[in-house]
C-alpha cells in the first residue's frame, strides 16, 4: 500500500526529528531531507504537504541554507516553521530583517481562529519562541493569523496557495496547542487521511 507523504525539508534545524515525529504521530507517513536534496527526488515522492524547519542562520545572508522557488509551482501545501517560515516570505517576495527585539521562550500568541491552522486553538495561546529575525512585509497574496506584543506577524498564510508560515515552534511540548497546530496543516490543509501507523510500518518491515 502507498502511503501519503509529507516531506520535512532541514535548513539546520535542531528540531527536524522532532517535527517528523509529530507528524507521524499523527497517523502520517513522513521523511526528512536536506534542503540539498534535487528537487526532483522531493518531487517523485509525490508529497501531500511540505514542512520547511527552523535553523540558526538569517535568510538575506548569501551563505544561507535555500531552495529553487520552483518547490512553490507545484501546487502542494507548504508550512515553513521559524526559518522555514522567514525564508518562503524571503523567496516570494517578503522582506525579512533583523528584530528590534529578540523573542525566546514562552510567548503569548494571539492567532486568527478562522484560519484552517488554527481551528479549535484558543485566540490566546503560549508558543515556544526562539529567533532574531522576524518578517518585516508579507508577499502579496498573504496575510496575517498570529501576532505577538513584538512580533507582528508570528502566523501568516496564503489561503489560496495552501502555503503557511510560523514564527514559533509548534512542535515542541512548550508550545500548548502545537500538536494541534500541525494536525490542522496535516488534516485541514493537506487533507490528508492518516493512513500510517508506526505498528503497520513495524509489520511492513
Amino acid at each position: 500500500m502507498q502511503h501519503e507523504t509529507v516531506i520535512v525539508l532541514d535548513f539546520g534545524g535542531q528540531y527536524n526529528q522532532l517535527i517528523a515525529r509529530r507528524v507521524r504521530e499523527n497517523n502520517v507517513y513522513c521523511e526528512i531531507y536536506s534542503y540539498k536534496t534535487d528537487l526532483s527526488v522531493i518531487k517523485a515522492k509525490n508529497p501531500k504537504g511540505i514542512t520547511f524547519t527552523g535553523g540558526p542562520n538569517s535568510v538575506y545572508l548569501e551563505d544561507s541554507p535555500t531552495i529553487d522557488p520552483e518547490i512553490f509551482t507545484w501546487g502542494v501545501p507548504v508550512l515553513g516553521i521559524c526559518y522555514g517560515s522567514q525564508l518562503m516570505m524571503h523567496l516570494l517576495g517578503g522582506h525579512v530583517c533583523r528584530a528590534p527585539e529578540r523573542e525566546y521562550g514562552k510567548t503569548e500568541v494571539f492567532v486568527d481562529n478562522n484560519s484552517k491552522l488554527f481551528t479549535d486553538v484558543q485566540p490566546s495561546t503560549i508558543c515556544w519562541m526562539s529567533h532574531n529575525d522576524y518578517i518585516k512585509k508579507l508577499p502579496e497574496g498573504f496575510e496575517v493569523c498570529g501576532h505577538t506584543a513584538k512580533c507582528p506577524y508570528a502566523a501568516i498564510q496564503n489561503v489560496e496557495k495552501k502555503f503557511y508560515g510560523v514564527q514559533f515552534h509548534p512542535e515542541v511540548n512548550h508550545t500548548e496547542r502545537g500538536f494541534d497546530m500541525l494536525g490542522n496543516f496535516l488534516y485541514n490543509v493537506c487533507e490528508c487521511r492518516g493512513d500510517w501507523t508506526m505498528e503497520r510500518y513495524a509489520e511492513t518491515a
